[in-house]
């Protein structure tokens, strides 16, 4: 068996293909920019008052957030996390993005999924669109940070 194949041990000790975990990288901030996209257009449609097109996009929003995480889950396990390598002042910097992108992205799941339940399930549009209100920017603040952790992990020349 290769030495970067999936086993038993932890993913820390083992070299990962970087082809691989960089094309899992690579579509996983795909996802996330898709997300971005989503969350974006799905407010331009609220806003011209076009419910139904809101709620396409809003729910394509959620499907690319759901894809990337299955996929982030699968390359974490797969081959562990991958150590930023700068330094200095924009160490700080990439660990307080990466601090509030982790925080913040542990929020929009429940946040995402109620707001959903309001919506679809429950039809209290008045409950959903508080909260969505609150949701709204965690999420596309956690879209848009997870493809600037992608760029400073994988293009940033450090």
């Amino acid at each position: 068996m290769p030495s970067w194949a999936p086993s038993r041990t932890s993913p820390a000790n083992r070299e990962p293909p970087v082809k691989t975990v960089t094309l899992l990288a690579t579509n996983n901030a795909a996802l996330n920019a898709t997300s971005a996209v989503c969350l974006a257009l799905g407010l331009r449609a609220l806003r011209a008052g076009d419910r139904a097109q809101h709620r396409r996009w809003m729910l394509s929003a959620l499907g690319a957030s759901a894809l990337f995480l299955v996929s982030y889950l699968t390359r974490v396990l797969l081959y562990g996390s991958v150590p930023f390598r700068g330094a200095g002042l924009l160490r700080g910097f990439y660990l307080a993005l990466l601090g509030s992108h982790m925080v913040l992205a542990m929020a929009v799941v429940p946040l995402a999924l109620r707001v959903l339940w309001l919506s679809e399930r429950k039809q209290r549009f008045d409950d959903h669109k508080r909260l969505a209100r609150v949701l709204f920017p965690i999420w596309m603040y956690v879209s848009i940070t997870g493809v600037l952790v992608y760029f400073m992990l994988f293009h940033l020349p450090v």
